[in-house]
């Protein structure tokens, strides 16, 4: 997508319509979709609409600055890029193109462990990059997976925590999206009548670098996308508890996040096994059906947990979204989705495109607010639903 059709994407939304023209549905659904009924994706996004900004006015706000310290790095702006996996079944080189956008903007990005591209890969694009792991199911293989992502140069593990057993995402089935993808008249038919992407991302993958792999679940080279063998090697975490992370801890000499907390009691234990920070999140709508909202629990957690950042994810589609989380509390948020159809419709320019809208929002959201640093948000700027001035 060139500059000129990139102009007409206004907002994280309009990436997504975008890319539901662009991509095959099956990819598309794969991305867009959660589990079950969806009741989880929704109430991610409708719980921001719980609080209503309260403005001040006549405040100076001419020198206003979005940057925010997280882990001793001073970032442009408090938002980064969530996990997302397979990224590069529907961008080509994805994750790669997430990394660079990220280090052209100062944000920070999560690499997904269900990546099809090495992590060695990723880090060179952009040294600063976080690894996000998924625990193999047994000590040796954690043990190699973790002395591999220290010999890479990584220096954020992102542990996440919420995914014991595969989750039951109907959406996949009804839409021909499988693990591992199977291939069948279907889905030739759904490439066919997306040139663009049949081109541009799929067969260009195949010829320069051949069937994609998932590269990072292990310390060696993990099932190529159509092996049988890919669902074993998901869904063998039911057994592991908070001794493993304790291992993670003793073996990790870097800075430790732990994701998928949704509940103070694990927010305290896992700080207490020694995570530096922690990121409230439902994995966006694609595990538990029904479970809560991340920032309806974000006070909570953070009262739990005052002396580590705590951060947020799932449901931020606005400037508006970020400023709101902040305001509650969080150190810092992640968004996903949007940013995977960015890289998709627009490569790296349509990561840069998405993120500097998003940058504006924030920092136009700011000046309405009459604030001109993000240690001035508290919630005295909000009013929930139900309140009122007293």
């Amino acid at each position: 997508m060139g500059t000129t059709r990139l102009s007409k994407l206004l907002n994280l939304d309009d990436f997504q319509r975008a890319a539901k023209r662009h991509l095959p549905r099956p990819i598309y659904e794969y991305i867009a979709g959660a589990v079950e009924d969806n009741r989880s994706l929704l109430a991610n996004t409708q719980s921001f609409q719980r609080y209503a900004f309260v403005p001040r006015v006549l405040r100076n706000v001419s020198g206003r600055s979005g940057a925010r310290s997280l882990f001793g790095h001073s970032y442009a702006w408090p938002f980064g890029f969530a996990p997302m996996g397979i990224s590069a079944l529907s961008a080509y080189r994805g994750d790669i193109v997430l990394a660079q956008a990220a280090g052209q903007m100062n944000l920070p990005m999560i690499m997904s462990g269900s990546s099809l591209i090495r992590l060695e890969e990723v880090v060179k694009a952009n040294p600063n990059a976080w690894f996000q792991a998924y625990l193999p199911g047994d000590e040796a293989n954690i043990r190699g997976l973790i002395a591999r992502v220290v010999a890479s140069g990584f220096q954020t593990l992102v542990i996440t925590v919420d995914t014991p057993v595969a989750a039951n995402r109907e959406n996949n089935v009804r839409a021909g999206f499988s693990t591992p993808l199977r291939p069948s008249l279907r889905l030739a038919w759904d490439g066919i009548t997306h040139p663009r992407w049949l081109l541009w991302t799929f067969l260009r993958t195949l010829y320069k670098h051949g069937i994609p792999h998932f590269e990072n679940n292990y310390a060696h080279r993990g099932a190529p996308i159509i092996s049988p063998s890919v669902e074993r090697d998901f869904s063998d975490r039911g057994h592991l508890d908070w001794s493993h992370l304790s291992l993670i801890r003793a073996l990790w000499p870097g800075t430790l996040v732990v994701k998928g907390i949704l509940h103070p009691d694990d927010a305290r234990r896992a700080v207490e096994a020694g995570a530096n920070g922690l990121i409230v999140s439902n994995h966006g709508g694609r595990q538990l059906d029904g479970s809560v909202a991340p920032l309806r629990v974000l006070p909570a957690i953070i009262a739990a947990c005052p002396d580590v950042p705590v951060m947020l994810d799932g449901g931020i589609r606005r400037g508006s979204d970020v400023v709101k989380a902040l305001a509650l509390g969080a150190a810092f948020v992640f968004i996903g989705r949007p940013f995977n159809f960015a890289a998709a419709v627009g490569g790296e320019e349509g990561v840069l495109h998405a993120a500097r809208l998003l940058a504006q929002e924030v920092s136009r959201n700011m000046g309405m607010l009459g604030i001109c640093s993000l240690d001035e948000l508290d919630r005295s700027v909000l009013m929930g639903v139900d309140e009122a001035f007293s």
